[in-house]
């Protein structure tokens, strides 16, 4: 997870692009930033297939393979 400092600094540069724009320095630190930040959804949108589990009307786990698998692997490790 990205800490409130580093969100602000994503928001304080993104605000500051729009409006002045950036120094060299200050994309580079933009580009890494939003680097982490997708990582961090990533790996949270990964975490959260881990534990899904899809039941029809009926109640039948009709979860994909390619979430069982994911689960599986996930066990694994």
């Amino acid at each position: 997870m990205l800490t409130k400092e580093k969100l602000d600094r994503i928001n304080t540069l993104s605000r500051k692009s729009k409006n002045e724009g950036l120094t060299e320095q200050e994309k580079i630190e933009q580009k890494e930033l939003r680097q982490e930040y997708l990582k961090n959804v990533r790996k949270s949108f990964k975490n959260q297939f881990k534990s899904m589990t899809v039941v029809d009307r009926e109640g039948n786990d009709v979860t994909p393979q390619k979430v069982k698998d994911l689960q599986e692997r996930s066990k694994k490790h």
